[in-house]
């Protein structure tokens, strides 16, 4: 239950950073915004401003959203004064992706922060100075499936400690102890796992995906990283910047796997794969929670980008289309689409939510 109001929290947060960018977008664009609600109806108490917004706090605690004048009328509430419509393509699109940035300035503060107190960081092949590593450690990153380190046990996250009682500096000595031994004998790892240790043994063996004979893992040093205060926000913004070339292209390979692929939808993971991560996340530390904090914030970014219906990158969609026509499409027209855009997306979250169960029931 606590897992679950955790990752509520973290999300609901964004979503209300994200929706704040599109607030603060149409007050600079002179647009009237009729509500700003945290949470979504039913609607429990609300006060409007001076300037006529009204702020609502609904009973649904799931982020929020912001109700531009003209989204979603009739022709005559799309041209009436104030409205979303009536302003300039610059304006209207720097209002559609300012959610998009709000949540990419989020990603920065937070790596930044986090940067700044000491964040568990990959450092293979890193030049930064042993003075500000702590805690290094060799941990597995991948598990091949049916693999002999499957077969024995071994589980993403572990750290090794040592392999046949050798313990390792670096990353690359430990992954020259997984050659097999020339005898055939099992290879014995000796594991850190939640709160102890644990001992298993893996008899290397001919693993057809790698086409070559191994234990079947992957395994990287890590270490706790952090950096001064006035070197934090420019390693954060690096940071961010990786974060969402990695996201952008995990996505492209989604959406070209759809069609090359039939296993990628089944590897989908919806909010309840999610909330289960933010278990595991939480019971690693605060500074964990931060940096999945961060990593979310960029996925809601790039998602929200994309130009597909119902999202801010299909709204910005319409605008190039209305670049291209010289006028704008019907009020009626653009929200069917949306609508059917909006529905797929229902349909698409209820599914993978049925995969997280059935993957978290077996």
């Amino acid at each position: 239950m606590l897992t679950i109001l955790i990752f509520l929290l973290i999300l609901s947060v964004l979503v209300l950073i994200h929706e704040a960018g599109h607030y603060i977008a149409a007050r600079w664009a002179g647009m009237t915004v009729e509500e700003f609600g945290i949470g979504f109806p039913p609607k429990l108490f609300g006060r409007k401003d001076k300037r006529g917004t009204l702020w609502s706090v609904n009973a649904i605690p799931l982020g929020g959203f912001v109700r531009i004048k003209g989204e979603g009328g009739t022709e005559q509430e799309r041209f009436s004064p104030g409205a979303f419509a009536t302003k300039s393509i610059f304006k209207r699109f720097i209002v559609l992706v300012g959610g998009v940035v709000m949540n990419i300035l989020a990603a920065w503060v937070l790596f930044s922060v986090g940067f700044g107190i000491g964040l568990p960081s990959i450092l293979e092949g890193s030049t930064i100075p042993d003075s500000m590593v702590s805690g290094r450690a060799i941990h597995i990153v991948d598990v091949v499936a049916e693999s002999p380190a499957a077969t024995a046990g071994l589980l993403s996250g572990d750290e090794v400690v040592a392999i046949d009682g050798v313990t390792f500096a670096t990353g690359e000595e430990a992954r020259a102890a997984l050659a097999p031994h020339e005898d055939g004998s099992p290879l014995v790892f000796t594991l850190e796992r939640g709160v102890g240790e644990i001992m298993l043994e893996v008899t290397p063996a001919y693993i057809e995906e790698l086409q070559k004979e191994g234990v079947g893992i992957a395994l990287v040093e890590t270490g706790t990283v952090r950096y001064p205060w006035y070197k934090a926000p420019i390693v954060g913004a690096q940071a961010t910047f990786e974060m969402t070339v990695a996201v952008v292209g995990g996505f492209w390979g989604l959406i070209t796997g759809i069609f090359t692929s039939e296993d990628v939808v089944s590897q989908l993971s919806g909010p309840v794969g999610i909330a289960s991560l933010t278990g595991q996340v939480v019971s690693l530390g605060i500074i964990h929670v931060v940096q999945f904090a961060a990593m979310l914030s960029v996925n809601l970014a790039v998602l929200n980008i994309l130009p597909f219906p119902a999202l801010d990158g299909g709204r910005i969609f319409f605008l190039l289309v209305e670049i291209v026509r010289r006028k704008p499409l019907t009020a009626h027209i653009e929200q069917t689409i949306h609508g059917i855009g909006f529905a797929l997306l229902l349909i698409l979250v209820l599914f993978v939510t049925y995969q997280d169960v059935v993957r978290l029931a077996t």
